[in-house]
């Protein structure tokens, strides 16, 4: 079905009488009549999906990849050839990849579905001058709502009653603090959706108090259906190693069937029979193709993700894990991943000083006498924190309430002014409560010689404004409101939030009690400035990334001051105030203005969650790999976007979590930084087993290429080389997947993009090494074919399996010595156990027919072992000379 959209209207802008003759309704609602007329026209108010590919077409999509189609070549080859377990190893192989892509894809399409969840099941409306309750889909626009606390926003509505209305709007601005919603007209034209107080969104949580509003859109018109839209027009790119491996597959398969066709050709003008030919040049093929590369991948993938998860890091989607090595941008929010997501109070002005709230002295254990009746300023600011609060503390001791009281709690009980006990001596009489426009708040207590107190807590400038008096050590003096303004002014320059104290001492409860007569002629006794911290890892987090060349960046819908100060704390910025935009800021810069800039930008403040999604493209139109953190409903378009993205595990919508590559069951930055090094430490290892095979089969190219133009026979049979490929290439190489990070993996920039898998010296190392494995090989043919006492194939077979095992060893470090690494337990067993079986093929009766072998004498076998130490040797050498020119360059 089509989804008719209409032109677009600021229903914030437009007074509630204009908007109700706009939408040619009424206080008495929609007729019946009119309201199915409109449904016609409208639509159901529900999300659309797109048609999605049948679960049959997603499974065979996994076998489009170029290196599949060649593993399944392979297979068909083997089985050709009569070597059924290759066969067997690779269609198991190709299914489980399969498999996990289908997974993972299947997986994706759930995001959708979430989002469908949030819609209301119900809605109460007004119809015919009457309440009804109706299914929400039916609703249309011009109905009539009405909204009340625990219900779920049924539609876009606009306000046009508000009774202490608050909504919760977290899942589509990523703001934490439920919304006071009033009805009036607003001004601005662009206003963010956070920031339209008069509007309710489809989706969001209604916390508390009562409102009525009229339908202004439905279903796709929605801000939740927009964010729909986009999710699913968002299409997820392949990764760099699947980008790698196609292009790597691509190339090997051209190359060694040329190299197969040169064997064969060079075999027959030598003499060969040409069906021995045939098969050493298919079994060459066979070998020289990693078939266990996948594997290798799939179980490197999966044993970081299984170490990430005890690291507090969920991996939805397996080649995320590797992409994260990829990372040259990282991010963030603010609140709860580089901050506690918990509000502390850090600086208290009273007396007449600025003190940091460390630096505040303790109460007795009472924490209620002494320092009242003495009338001290820091001892009427502590009570009045504690008094006129209403956070609470649970039986664990966990405090329950709104951040900002818990933040006061926290601190009056830490400096021992203990609730309990001066709520027996003080008990709380009224209470005049919160509201946006007077944005204050008063408690009436009782107070020595039957009078009574009242603390008045709220903006510092209102409480500035009511006050006529400062209370100070000496008693009570006229307060000098500029130099109090100024202080407060200092205390908000630090990025904090202030708070103002005042008190009044009455004979009796004032009648009426009005904030007018009870909010006015007020004692000042405090300021308090208060934020939400870092967290203590998170400095040393975002230096560990700037040591791996990733920029981290923060991203906040908080004020560009606080946000300033959290990330010169934490070191995302250092002097620059250039690297600051706002969200108003962003939006006035189209895509490529944009692009210019993004690279220098470090902070974005007051930004939109749906400004993510821009932020994202803009940094990967430069060449970036990026990864993005959200939690909302509206991070998801920006989540699914990005090369990784990121979920919060504790505070995340399951919409985010569904279009994430990754949720961080801690929402801490720090695990972000240890999934990177877990993401390079993947990617080396792959590097390293692609390192190993290849080196590998070039080296047994090399032998067989070589002998016929040097007059020798061919050294191996079909039956060695499938032999080499099963056992010496797999059980090593797939060990090598558990090989611990290399000292250096985060103190090197991350790896290019487009930089190919053979970069940084791989392709060089397979040519020279297989060459050297090859020319050790022919050499023992040399040595040893004149001499009719000794088995030279056994010995040639024996050498290139056994060098093969010393390369592995070698390898373990681009440039560190073997003799100085951490163990590899699972690598040594898989050597041990490779040469055991080696042995076997030369030394068990029943084996030697199989293999073509004979048992070589303790010479034999001895000066085998000692030429295949040689690759081993010469790849040390290679490691100490590239330690040489590091020291060299560093110095």
């Amino acid at each position: 079905m089509s989804v008719k959209v209409d032109k677009p209207v600021n229903w914030h802008q437009i007074d509630p009488t204009e908007v109700l003759e706009k939408l040619q309704s009424s206080d008495m609602g929609l007729v019946s009549e009119e309201a199915r007329r409109r449904f016609e026209h409208y639509g159901p108010n529900e999300l659309i999906e797109k048609k999605h590919k049948s679960l049959w077409m997603m499974f065979f999509d996994q076998f489009k990849d170029f290196m599949i189609l060649v593993l399944i070549a392979a297979a068909v080859v083997a089985g050709v050839i009569g070597d059924p377990v290759d066969t067997i190893a690779i269609v198991v192989i190709v299914l489980l990849n399969a498999v996990l892509g289908f997974v993972q894809e299947y997986r994706a399409e759930k995001a959708m579905a979430a989002l469908k969840k949030l819609a209301a099941p119900s809605a109460t409306v007004i119809r015919d001058g009457r309440p009804e309750s109706i299914i929400a889909e039916r609703l249309v626009p011009g109905d009539l709502v009405i909204l009340d606390a625990g219900n779920v926003v049924p539609a876009d509505i606009r306000l046009i009653e508000s009774v202490q209305l608050r909504i919760d709007e977290a899942a589509l601005t990523g703001e934490s603090a439920p919304v006071e919603k009033d009805t009036a007209a607003l001004g601005e034209t662009d206003l963010s959706i956070g920031d339209r107080k008069n509007m309710a969104y489809k989706g969001t949580l209604i916390t508390y108090g009562r409102g009525l509003g009229l339908v202004a859109a439905t279903g796709m018109r929605t801000e939740l259906g927009r964010i729909a839209a986009l999710l699913q027009d968002q299409h997820e790119g392949r990764t760099p190693l699947q980008k790698r491996m196609a292009s790597f597959g691509q190339k090997l398969a051209y190359a060694v069937l040329a190299i197969c066709a040169i064997v064969f050709v060079a075999g027959l003008l030598r003499g060969e029979p040409p069906l021995l030919m045939l098969l050493t040049a298919i079994s060459l093929a066979v070998a020289a193709i990693p078939e266990a590369l996948p594997a290798v991948i799939t179980i490197s993938l999966a044993l970081g993700a299984k170490k990430l998860v005890k690291q507090h890091a969920l991996i939805r989607k397996l080649p995320a894990v590797e992409t994260l090595g990829s990372v040259t941008y990282i991010c963030s929010d603010k609140t709860g991943t580089l901050t506690l997501n918990r509000m502390t109070v850090e600086e208290v002005y009273t007396d007449g000083r600025l003190f940091r709230a460390e630096e505040l002295p303790t109460a007795g254990l009472d924490g209620t006498g002494a320092i009242l009746s003495g009338r001290k300023p820091l001892g009427l600011l502590m009570t009045a924190l504690a008094l006129s609060n209403d956070s609470r503390a649970d039986a664990s001791g966990a405090l329950i309430g709104d951040p900002t009281e818990t933040a006061l709690f926290e601190l009056a009980r830490g400096k021992g002014y203990l609730r309990e006990g001066l709520d027996k001596k003080y008990p709380r009489l009224a209470e005049i409560p919160f509201d946006s426009d007077r944005k204050l708040m008063t408690t009436f207590h009782s107070w020595e010689n039957g009078r009574i107190i009242s603390f008045t807590k709220g903006a510092a400038e209102e409480i500035v404004e009511r006050s006529e008096k400062v209370l100070v050590h000496q008693g009570l003096e006229e307060i000098d409101r500029s130099k109090v303004l100024q202080t407060a002014e200092q205390i908000a320059g630090d990025g904090l939030r202030t708070l103002g104290f005042g008190m009044r001492v009455w004979e009796a409860l004032p009648d009426p009690l009005t904030s007018k007569q009870a909010e006015s002629g007020l004692a000042l006794i405090g300021i308090v400035g208060m934020m939400d911290p870092p967290r203590p890892e998170a400095a040393e987090s975002v230096a560990m990334c700037r040591s791996a060349g990733i920029r981290p960046v923060m991203i906040t819908g908080d004020h560009p001051l606080t946000a300033e100060v959290i990330a010169r704390r934490v070191g995302i910025i250092h002097g620059d105030g250039k690297a600051i935009m706002t969200g108003r800021e962003l939006a006035e810069l189209s895509l490529e203005e944009f692009e210019d800039k993004v690279e220098k930008i470090r902070v974005y403040a007051r930004v939109a969650p749906e400004q993510k999604l821009k932020i994202v493209k803009a940094l990967q139109d430069k060449g970036n790999f990026v990864a993005m953190t959200g939690d909302g409903v509206n991070d998801a378009p920006a989540l699914k976007r990005a090369d990784i993205g990121v979920a919060m595990g504790i505070t995340g919508t399951d919409v985010s979590k569904e279009a994430s590559h990754m949720i961080l069951l801690d929402d801490n930055f720090a695990t972000i930084v240890k999934a990177v090094r877990e993401g390079r430490r993947i990617f080396d290892n792959i590097r390293k087993f692609i390192k190993y095979t290849m080196t590998s089969n070039s080296g047994e190219i090399v032998t067989i290429f070589l002998a016929p133009f040097l007059g020798l026979p061919i050294p191996l049979l079909p039956i060695h080389i499938l032999w080499i490929n099963l056992v010496t290439d797999g059980i090593p190489g797939l060990a090598l997947a558990a090989e611990p990070g290399e000292k250096n993996i985060m103190s090197r920039p991350p790896r290019h993009p487009k930089e190919s898998i053979f970069a940084n010296g791989l392709g060089t190392h397979i040519i020279w090494v297989g060459l050297l494995m090859g020319a050790v090989s022919i050499l023992t043919q040399i040595l040893f074919i004149e001499n009719s006492q000794t088995h030279w194939q056994t010995m040639v077979f024996t050498v290139l399996c056994l060098s093969q095992m010393g390369h592995v060893l070698a390898i373990r470090s681009e440039q560190e010595s073997f003799f100085k690494q951490r163990s590899n337990k699972p690598l040594l067993g898989a050597v041990l156990l490779t040469f055991a079986l080696q042995m076997a093929t030369i030394y068990v009766p029943f084996l030697n027919p199989i293999f073509k072998t004979e048992p070589l004498t303790a010479g034999e076998l001895a000066v085998t072992i000692l030429l295949s130490t040689v690759v081993f040797l010469a790849v040390e050498i290679e490691k100490a000379v590239k330690r040489s020119k590091c020291t060299n360059q560093e110095s």
